[in-house]
C-alpha cells in the first residue's frame, strides 16, 4: 500500500513540475500576433495563389499590417481581390493607397502551328518544363512556346486555355486575376503581366525570340527580327530594341499602333481594338467610274 501511495505522490510531483514548466515556458517564450492581421486575412480572398509575392494570403496580412506600422503600404498588392480588396484593407488599416492599374497576363509568342511548323517530335514527359529541359522543343525556335500548358495547368481561376488549332495559350480577360502563375510556370519566360489598357487594349510585341532576323525567321514567319523600324516610328520612345527582339514599355505606350503598321513580319499585335474602317475611293475614282 505505501508504495501506491509513493507512487501516485512522485508521479503527482512530476506532473506538477511539468505543468509549473511548462507555464513559465509559454509566458515567456510566447509570440504575440497583431490581431490586425487575422482581421486583414479574412478581407483577402484567400486564393493563397503567390501573386502578391508571398506564399499565402497569411504572409500578405502581415506585411499589409507592418507596412501599416511603418507609415505605408505601398508596393503591396492583392492581384485576385483587386482594388476593392486593398480599399477595405486600406480602410482597415488606416492608411491611404494609391490605384494600381488593373493588369492581365498576355502571351508573347505567335508561332502557331503553321507560322512555325514541326520538326521534331517529342516523346518524353509532356510539360513545358521537361520538354525545354531537353532542347529547343519540337520546332526550330528555341525561345517560343512549347505547347504542354504548364500555364493552364497553374492557373486557379480556369482563366488560360491551349487553343487546338494554333498549339498556344489564350488568356480570358475577363477571368485573369494577373496573379502571374502562368508567367512563373512558363519556363521560357513568354507570359507576362502587363497593363489592361483603357477598354482592355493594348499593343505589344508577340514575339521573344532573340535569334538574328534570319535565322529567327527560318524558325518561325511570324518572329520579331529587330529591324528597329518599329523604335523608330514610335513617338513616345516606348519601344527598345535588345538581343534583336523590340519591347514595348507598358508604361509609355499611347496605344497610337503606328508600330504595327511599322512591322514588317506582323509580330506587333493590337488588342481588343475596332476594325479599321473601309477606306473611300477618292473623288477623282468615282469621277472616272461615272
Amino acid at each position: 500500500m505505501n508504495f501506491i501511495l509513493i507512487a501516485v505522490i512522485v508521479l503527482g510531483s512530476i506532473g506538477l513540475i511539468a505543468a509549473i514548466v511548462l507555464f513559465v515556458c509559454s509566458k515567456k517564450f510566447a509570440v504575440f500576433e497583431d490581431p490586425r492581421i487575422a482581421q486583414v486575412n479574412e478581407l483577402l480572398p484567400g486564393a493563397n495563389c503567390g501573386g502578391c509575392g508571398f506564399a499565402g494570403c497569411g504572409g500578405m496580412a502581415d506585411a499589409l499590417v507592418k507596412g501599416a506600422d511603418k507609415g505605408s503600404i505601398e508596393g503591396l498588392n492583392c492581384p485576385v481581390g483587386g482594388a476593392d480588396v486593398m480599399g477595405q484593407v486600406a480602410d482597415l488599416l488606416g492608411m491611404a493607397i494609391a490605384n494600381g492599374e488593373p493588369k492581365v497576363a498576355v502571351v508573347r509568342c505567335n508561332g502557331s502551328c503553321v507560322l512555325r511548323p514541326k520538326i521534331a517530335e517529342y516523346a518524353g514527359l509532356r510539360t513545358c518544363a521537361a520538354m525545354n529541359a531537353c532542347g529547343a522543343g519540337e520546332t526550330a525556335c528555341g525561345f517560343g512556346c512549347l505547347g504542354c500548358g504548364d500555364c493552364v495547368a497553374a492557373c486557379q481561376f480556369d482563366a488560360i486555355h491551349m487553343n487546338p488549332e494554333t498549339g498556344l495559350p489564350e488568356v480570358d480577360d475577363e477571368k485573369c486575376t494577373a496573379c502571374g502563375a502562368c508567367a512563373k510556370a512558363c519556363p521560357r519566360g513568354i507570359i507576362e503581366l502587363r497593363k489592361k489598357g483603357p477598354k482592355n487594349r493594348r499593343v505589344f510585341v508577340s514575339c521573344v525570340n532573340k535569334d538574328k532576323g534570319a535565322v529567327a525567321m527560318k524558325a518561325c514567319k511570324a518572329a520579331c527580327i529587330g529591324c528597329g523600324k518599329c523604335e523608330k516610328t514610335c513617338p513616345f520612345g516606348a519601344i527598345t530594341v535588345g538581343s534583336n527582339v523590340a519591347y514595348i514599355d507598358f508604361n509609355k505606350c499611347r496605344l497610337c499602333r503606328k508600330c504595327v503598321d511599322a512591322c514588317p513580319t506582323k509580330a506587333i499585335h493590337a488588342v481588343n481594338f475596332p476594325a479599321p474602317k473601309p477606306v473611300e475611293p477618292v473623288k477623282e475614282e468615282k469621277e472616272a467610274e461615272a
